[in-house]
């Protein structure tokens, strides 16, 4: 065991055996803690997702450790030679690009075999985009579900959205700038356009923005201001509160799929009929 520093409570910096999941900054580099400072001075090596970054972060703080490259190509084959080090007595830290790791990041299959060896896996508390939004989202917190990224493919995206129009829960995803206007199409189709929505880009960097409005008003936002279509974003929903919610985002579904075969008048009047939304709702309910 690694002699205490001072300030620490009289605990260690670090204890052999132990793999420590460490949370690193998603852009301010100032949210980095003192004790992950410590813990990643004091470990006997860490693994990075990406290593050029990680030396990057490393760099800014004075710190030289060995990294090792731990990513989702090569977390299976790997594991178990980090179980290996931890058997020797050795303290290993775990960080991905920013935030926390394993939350839409790599890690997970590390810290299972972990666990299964017997050894102690500890948490370094940190930033994390997806709590970083919903604190300032204004949205019902007490509840949430947390989906990461949504499948690149509209279809896809479309059907998982779909399977999620009920939830009562806040709903919260991550999204990039290559996909964020497709996304938010796919949102308001299948959601409705007056479902309440938050997006938060870029959060704790130069040029953050935190956007509050229904999902129709923020897809225009976004679609006239180029700026809003750059960085990484965290997309906030508020869940499905009644039936009438639940019955709008099935219409706007039936919508989207119907007018492709038939006039937007006998397409939203067939989705008011089979869903119980309003007719008058659905117009405008088919992505562009």
């Amino acid at each position: 065991m690694i002699p205490a520093e001072e300030g620490d409570g009289g605990m260690a910096a670090v204890k052999s055996g132990t793999l420590y999941v460490v949370a690193t900054p998603i852009g301010n580099l100032s949210d980095l803690s003192a004790r992950a400072k410590e813990v990643l001075t004091a470990v006997s090596a860490i693994c990075a997702e990406d290593t050029r970054h990680t030396k990057t972060l490393l760099q800014a703080f004075g710190i030289d450790k060995p990294l090792i490259a731990l990513h989702e190509h090569n977390e299976g084959d790997i594991a178990w030679k980090l179980v290996e080090r931890l058997k020797t007595g050795d303290s290993l830290a775990l960080v991905s690009d920013a935030g926390t790791p394993l939350v839409s990041d790599p890690g997970y299959r590390l810290v299972r075999e972990v666990r299964a060896a017997g050894f102690a896996v500890s948490p370094v508390p940190g930033a994390c985009a997806a709590i970083a939004a919903l604190s300032v989202a204004g949205i019902p917190s007490d509840r949430f579900c947390f989906e990461g990224f949504l499948p690149a493919k509209s279809s896809a995206r479309r059907e998982r959205l779909q399977n999620l129009a009920r939830e009562a829960r806040t709903l919260v995803f991550y999204e990039s700038s290559h996909r964020i206007d497709e996304s938010l199409v796919d949102l308001v189709a299948i959601f409705g356009t007056d479902r309440e929505a938050v997006i938060a880009r870029e959060l704790t960097k130069l040029f953050e923005t935190v956007l509050g409005d229904t999902l129709g008003s923020l897809l225009e936002k976004v679609q006239a201001d180029e700026n809003q279509r750059k960085g990484e974003f965290v997309i906030v929903v508020r869940g499905c509160e009644d039936d009438t919610s639940v019955a709008l985002a099935e219409g706007q579904r039936l919508y989207a799929k119907l007018v492709e075969h038939m006039k937007p008048s006998q397409a939203a009047k067939l989705a008011a009929e089979l869903s119980g939304a309003p007719r008058k709702s659905l117009y405008g309910g088919k992505a562009s």
